[in-house]
């Protein structure tokens, strides 16, 4: 797919890997579409970064939990656009462990349903309200962003950011790919990428990496085959490739972690063999 002069709809295009995919977008040539709700100083000065680019971005405030809200803001796109040919499904709330602690405490009695409700319901609301626009176009791509906590869970190094609930939505969320991958073939090309410590999402610049011991720290890097936490540029570069280059391509799944999924255990030489 050529990006030049498409439409691309791009959830928690305001911070962090968000951001990063809807800079790339914009800069290939892309009108991107950017629903916002929490931050708002954020979205103010990406708002104002965006207007520098051109008047035809557009930047909605809509709570993708609430499926009315959902509807009225794809009703707006629907006015202004005739079609959407890329849909970044980036949204996702967890709460980490080293954080906020175990969800019995009295702070966290709403933390499990914001989990599930923000990465896994949102993104659900936010796919089936704009699939009439996906539909209308002759070659659409949706790109599901996920997280490695669907397949560690609460478990390893990584067990002090990733929450039960952030890790089951993310589960869930895998199963939405491959859904509607199947359901929308051939039209619409769905993806998956399954992240790992992003710098901006449970990595570097994240409260909860700040939490951590200087010990803590060097257990996820040494888990990690790359030794460091990836970078949001990273994510949107591979968001470009499946959207451009991805066309055999659907239901695929690019786990970028690092290679923490395969860290831990290391490759002992060939034993000499008794025989």
């Amino acid at each position: 797919m050529k990006v030049t002069g498409k439409t691309a709809l791009v959830a928690g295009g305001t911070r962090g890997i968000g951001l990063a995919i809807a800079r790339k977008l914009a800069t290939k040539g892309a009108r991107v579409i950017v629903p916002w709700h929490d931050w708002p100083e954020d979205s103010r000065r990406i708002r104002k970064e965006f207007r520098k680019k051109g008047a035809h971005h557009i930047f909605v405030r809509v709570d993708l939990r609430d499926r009315d809200a959902v509807r009225d803001f794809i009703a707006r796109i629907k006015r202004d656009t005739p079609g959407l040919d890329i849909l970044i499904n980036n949204i996702e709330r967890g709460g980490m462990p080293v954080v906020h602690g175990p969800y019995e405490r009295k702070v966290n009695r709403k933390q499990w349903q914001l989990e599930l409700d923000t990465t896994l319901l949102a993104k659900k609301n936010l796919f089936e309200t704009a699939l009439p626009l996906l539909r209308r176009t002759r070659e659409a791509v949706v790109i599901n962003i996920t997280s490695i906590a669907a397949l560690t869970g609460r478990s390893g190094p990584a067990g002090l950011l990733y929450s039960d609930g952030y890790a089951a939505a993310n589960r869930a969320a895998s199963g939405f790919t491959e859904t509607w991958a199947r359901a929308e073939a051939p039209g619409i090309r769905v993806h998956e990428i399954m992240l790992g410590l992003i710098d901006t999402r449970h990595g570097k610049k994240t409260r909860g990496w700040q939490a951590l011991s200087g010990k803590e720290r060097k257990k996820l890097l040494a888990h990690t085959l790359a030794g460091r936490t990836g970078r949001p540029e990273e994510v949107a570069r591979t968001a470009l490739f499946l959207i451009r280059n991805g066309s055999y391509m659907t239901g695929s799944v690019i786990r970028m972690d690092g290679g923490y999924m395969l860290g831990g255990d290391r490759v002992p030489p060939v034993p000499g063999g008794i025989l």
